[in-house]
């Protein structure tokens, strides 16, 4: 690994960024520090990754170092993928009257979910792996992804009809490319949650696997991905060009949201508060903890000395060799 791309492994408040050199995979996990959901400091964190990424490439003209084939998505949070936006801001935003804050919030989302659906325009595949529910926005990160790997057990959905908005940051374009107009607005309008094998069906998302089993399923593809990688890159550029999403596109639907939001009425906030505290509840009683980085070692073969670890020091030997310093030198 080079200088330049240890600076994508650098440390984050609410990103953890890490690499697998046996897929060539930039893995983030997203680790919201209030609740699960996209905070505008985790939506700048990972718009600046994203931005990283792309200066990485940039920096050695297309052809980095340190190769980077998939960017892969996941959460640090125990069954849950992610709750959506961040529905305290929007109660008090709303209730401040303030646009221009509620765009700029939504702006980020689709910088960031725009930028994830035709894949940083560069040479990688972007994928989602959720092993936890995913509502609103969550539901939309998922799916702005090239790939998304669901878990059997997930419950994913938008619920923001029932304090009567829409999701305003991607869904309805996603859906309307994925499974059409009719089918995405009956998505959005029933409010309702969907298992993950329903959504496959549908053609929403690109794989369903078992609990537990979707990192490996990611690693999986992955390596079958690889070996026609070429071949895959020019699907992924045959269906932007047939279907592009459009970012002016995404940015009048989401000032349609902002438009809707502001005219929500005390009724609807009301409701919009209750799930607020219905999710932080459901958060309180899981007593849920974060996972840690060692909850994410990657399994990697035996390595050959030496090699340069993800701090860029340069590792001569197998330091684990004498297990108990109180026998080393001793026969």
């Amino acid at each position: 690994m080079d200088i330049e791309f240890h600076k994508l492994l650098r440390e984050r408040k609410e990103i953890t960024v890490r690499y697998d050199p046996e897929t060539e995979a930039l893995w983030n996990y997203t680790n919201p520090k209030i609740r699960p959901c996209y905070s505008l400091n985790l939506l700048n964190e990972y718009r600046q990754l994203q931005m990283d990424i792309i200066n990485y490439f940039q920096y050695y003209n297309m052809k980095p170092k340190t190769p980077i084939k998939y960017f892969v998505n996941a959460s640090q949070t125990p069954e849950i993928y992610n709750y959506g936006g961040d529905l305290n801001l929007f109660y008090q935003l709303i209730q401040e009257r303030n646009r221009d804050k509620l765009f700029e919030y939504a702006k980020v989302c689709i910088d960031v979910v725009y930028m994830n659906a035709i894949n940083l325009n560069l040479p990688l595949t972007t994928i989602s792996l959720c092993e936890g529910d995913a509502l609103g926005g969550g539901f939309e990160g998922l799916i702005s992804y090239n790939i998304s790997i669901v878990e059997e057990h997930v419950q994913l959905g938008l619920p923001e009809i029932r304090f009567n908005l829409i999701p305003g940051m991607g869904a309805y374009s996603f859906l309307a490319r994925s499974v059409g107009i009719k089918m995405a607005e009956e998505i959005i309008s029933s409010g309702k949650m969907y298992d993950a094998a329903t959504l496959h069906e549908m053609g929403v998302i690109t794989q369903v696997v078992k609990k537990g089993e979707g990192e490996k399923a990611v690693n999986k593809f992955m390596k079958r991905h690889s070996r026609s990688f070429n071949g895959m890159q020019a699907i992924l550029a045959a269906r932007h060009r047939y279907a592009p999403i459009d970012y002016d596109e995404l940015i009048d639907i989401t000032k349609i949201w902002v438009d809707a939001a502001l005219r929500l009425e005390p009724k609807d906030l009301k409701m919009m508060k209750k799930l607020v505290d219905a999710q932080n509840q459901k958060v309180l009683d899981m007593k849920y903890k974060l996972r840690t980085k060692q909850d994410r070692r990657f399994d990697h073969t035996e390595k050959t000395f030496p090699f340069t670890d993800s701090e860029g020091n340069i590792i001569y030997e197998d330091r684990r060799k004498n297990k108990d310093p109180r026998t080393s030198g001793k026969e």
